[in-house]
């Protein structure tokens, strides 16, 4: 026979207080099973059961319509599961834009007014972020005398911020946002690239054969940066092989620009890489800093390898020491 159990009981059993029992008993969710004569209610280990449901899906979040649903079997669990995990990742989202806005007005004298403007970058649609960026290098670039190829390799240089970011994502986008819509940063920006790049060598280093030129350096660095942080010693076979191709490639890139080609002068120079000058000539470089800010934010917000003076110096150290030996 069916043992029936009175609601103190299933209380006891389930973790439900006696007036939510009751409640979803009236709400028609769980019914007894049956009344006694004296009108008290009865439960059978099947009602228990769905009451034990009803209590994990409510904490889970779900309406009583959904219960309903899914106890008379109109829909199934993996269904209501699905519809509510959405929910849970798009509130997750939301906490995690107004943290990123929190952790900003902590750091910052923040504004009343700059709270406001805050929410509204973490709540930009993508549309809306691309077209913040699009207006900040349509302005940057206006009137800029180079090949339209390399024009289009700046604009490039742009954020996409993924569907679940992390606050660190969002903060980076908070602070990339205020600063290509304020004036001195875009006016900064506009002058460095028109300084470096509306005179003769400039136009030369824009063109496609110079940029080819470039990507065969970076992919170099990028080899040797990687073999360095590998722990390949710097008098190995292997690290001599990457700096001589680097040598190589400068020499190369040196003689385009100038028409003097002397590897020999250009492993000079590596050899006598020092950290302290190229900290000089960095700090000369009106602008620079603003461009690498710029491209660390955007960095950080695709999640891809941020600009690091440091490690690039202890690359040039080491392809230093490897041609040394």
């Amino acid at each position: 026979m069916n043992e029936l159990y009175p609601i103190g009981d299933v209380a006891r059993r389930t973790g439900l207080s006696v007036s939510a029992i009751r409640f979803y008993a009236d709400a028609g969710v769980v019914t007894p099973t049956e009344h006694t004569d004296g009108g008290f209610r009865r439960y059978d280990v099947h009602a228990i059961a769905r009451l034990e449901v009803v209590r994990t899906l409510r904490e889970l979040g779900a309406g009583l319509d959904d219960i309903r649903d899914v106890l008379s079997s109109k829909k199934t669990l993996a269904e209501l599961a699905a519809a509510h995990l959405e929910l849970v990742e798009q509130q997750l989202r939301q906490f995690g834009a107004r943290r990123a806005v929190l952790r900003t007005i902590v750091r910052q004298h923040t504004t009343t007014e700059q709270v406001s403007l805050m929410h509204k970058l973490v709540s930009m649609s993508d549309d809306d972020r691309d077209r913040l960026i699009t207006e900040f290098w349509d302005f940057v670039t206006e009137g800029l005398d180079i090949d339209p190829g390399y024009v289009e390799r700046l604009r490039n240089q742009r954020p996409h911020l993924p569907d679940e970011p992390s606050t660190e994502q969002l903060e980076a986008w908070i602070e990339l946002a205020d600063l290509v819509r304020d004036e001195d940063f875009r006016t900064a920006m506009r002058d460095y690239y028109h300084r470096a790049f509306n005179n003769e060598k400039g136009r030369l280093m824009a063109t496609p054969e110079m940029v080819a030129r470039a990507e065969r350096q970076r992919t170099l660095y990028l080899e040797a940066r990687a073999a360095q942080q590998a722990g390949v010693p710097a008098d190995s076979p292997q690290a001599r092989d990457i700096a001589e191709r680097t040598a190589a490639a400068r020499a190369e890139m040196i003689a385009a620009m100038t028409g003097e080609h002397d590897v020999e002068k250009m492993r000079r120079s590596m050899v006598d890489y020092d950290p302290s000058k190229m900290v000089e000539v960095r700090a000369k470089m009106t602008g620079l800093p603003l461009s690498v800010r710029y491209l660390t934010l955007v960095a950080t917000i695709n999640g891809t390898p941020r600009p690091d003076p440091e490690k690039a110096a202890a690359v040039q150290k080491w392809m230093a020491a490897a041609l040394r030996r």
